[in-house]
């Protein structure tokens, strides 16, 4: 994740693991990307903010990349936008992304909104699951109908994105994704045993769900 002001000055926001995805669509995002070695993630810092600020690139931005069984990185694409996943990068650096991509557009500089390299750190583990209204049991078919109860879990830690009520009707007109979790803690084994907790005590009935899958990833 980096944020550019268009002068050249980039900043990146950490990374994040997007590798668990059904039919090329991301299911499951994670911050930071903890199961890379600290010489490839620099590597990969590096590769962004060159890349970017040559660009004198001016947004916020994902720039995408694939690693291979042998660690060697190969770039994919920059994604000059906001992303679904970008809760995740919220959550273990404290940095409003949307906040500070409208700064941006409005003209301030990276220091003016206060962002520094050496200052962004990445504090815990967070992780993200999409929700959507596609039953497992039928190869993730599209399910619609009236939502008769819509209810989510809380506590510390726990974040909650999406748009839903009681009586609601999901079509097939739109995306299928109806919430996004977002669950923090300070290891990756509290915040999945967080997640599975998110997961277990939401309520959402009327249509099917992606649920179980996302409990059995």
């Amino acid at each position: 994740q980096i944020l550019g002001d268009g002068t050249g000055n980039v900043v990146h926001l950490w990374e994040r693991d997007c590798s668990v995805q059904r039919r090329h669509q991301k299911v499951i995002e994670m911050a930071p990307a903890w199961t890379l070695p600290d010489d490839l993630r620099q590597q990969l810092h590096q590769y962004a903010i060159q890349l970017t600020s040559a660009a004198k690139y001016k947004n916020a931005g994902t720039v995408e990349f694939l690693v291979d069984a042998e660690l060697r990185p190969y770039f994919i694409e920059v994604n000059p936008r906001i992303q679904v996943e970008h809760t995740v990068t919220e959550e273990v650096t404290g940095i409003d992304l949307v906040q500070s991509q409208i700064k941006i557009a409005g003209g301030a500089t990276l220091e003016e909104i206060g962002l520094v390299q050496e200052h962004i750190t990445a504090r815990g583990v967070a992780i993200q699951c999409r929700v959507t209204t596609e039953n497992p049991e039928r190869d993730f078919a599209p399910d619609t109908g009236t939502l008769s109860l819509y209810r989510h879990s809380a506590g510390c830690g726990v974040r909650m994105d999406g748009v839903g009520y009681s009586g609601l009707t999901i079509t097939p007109y739109f995306d299928s994704m109806i919430v996004k979790y977002t669950a923090r803690g300070s290891t990756f084994p509290e915040t999945v045993s967080r997640m599975n907790r998110v997961l277990q005590e939401c309520r959402i009935r009327g249509v099917k769900t992606n649920i179980p899958f996302l409990l059995n990833c």
